[in-house]
């Protein structure tokens, strides 16, 4: 009598887009995809797809599932699936993954490290939780790409 159909959950099919002209400093959190045309500075969390356009740049702390960069990206990303960065492409930073899903095409940049981790708890998706950077600790501010300095004081 009844068929059966895959329910979503709410707001699973909702996009979030930062237009191109746009800027924003702080932390956002989609349930569903999200698109950045504009510029971001912060903390992203998305828990479907993740996409920087050609235009966009993005220097933040990044946990989602799926992305692609188009544009440029500075920082660290979490990513449960598959990570693509296109010809236009440019990531500078660490990428943490559950398996090796990373493609690069000709004319991306990918600069840092790509790290498979087996910690699964890392991976989990949620709005009250921060991201969480590789070592499991909550996401820094700012976002240091190069060598570290200890300040010895």
């Amino acid at each position: 009598m009844f068929s059966k159909k895959e329910i979503e959950a709410p707001g699973s099919k909702t996009l979030t887009i930062i237009a191109e002209g746009v800027k924003i400093e702080g932390k956002i959190y989609s349930k569903g995809s999200t698109r950045i045309d504009g510029y971001v500075i912060g903390e992203i969390t998305s828990e479907k797809d993740f996409t920087i356009g050609k235009e966009g740049k993005v220097e933040a702390n990044v946990k989602t599932c799926n992305a692609v960069i188009a544009g440029s990206f500075k920082g660290e990303m979490i990513s449960a699936g598959e990570v693509e960065i296109t010809a236009t492409g440019k990531f500078l930073g660490n990428l943490v993954q559950k398996d090796a899903l990373l493609t690069i095409s000709k004319g991306g940049l990918f600069k840092g490290e790509s790290i498979i981790s087996e910690n699964q708890d890392i991976f989990k998706i949620s709005e009250s939780g921060k991201p969480k950077n590789s070592l499991g600790t909550t996401a820094p501010q700012n976002i240091p790409i190069g060598p570290r300095v200890l300040d010895k004081g």
